[in-house]
């Protein structure tokens, strides 16, 4: 590789993002530090370099092994890097999902479209 990659195509590469332009906005939203340094998306990365990528409430951390400058298939990223993000951020982020599901009973929230057909019926709000 002739010259270092720029974040954000590195991102794309190691499959945080589907497209580079994701991983630009990222980067131009604050969501990507690099050694603990809010980046642009022209910064080079260097090996060794701590990527820190916030994902909702999230804060995944990657060490960086070896540069890449094209996508690679998900089975084939150990040699470039390493996902260094603390159990305790990722069970924060499984626990959220978890909450995010509720059940309810079915008429104690909004009227389904049928029940607001049946509504309209017996107010008169019957389309002519």
């Amino acid at each position: 590789m002739d010259s270092p990659p720029r974040i954000d195509k590195y991102l794309w590469a190691i499959r945080l993002y589907k497209t580079r332009s994701e991983a630009t906005e990222a980067c131009r939203g604050g969501k990507v530090e690099v050694n603990g340094q809010p980046v642009k998306p022209s910064r080079e990365v260097k090996v060794g370099d701590v990527i820190d990528v916030r994902n909702g409430s999230v804060r995944h951390r990657y060490q960086v092994l070896e540069l890449l400058g094209h996508r690679v298939a998900a089975k084939d990223l150990a040699p470039y890097v390493l996902d260094t993000t603390p159990p305790e951020a990722l069970a924060k982020g499984e626990l959220r999902n978890e909450t995010a599901l509720v059940w309810r009973e079915r008429g104690t929230g909004r009227p389904t479209k049928k029940d607001r057909r049946k509504l309209d019926k017996v107010l008169g709000y019957e389309s002519l």
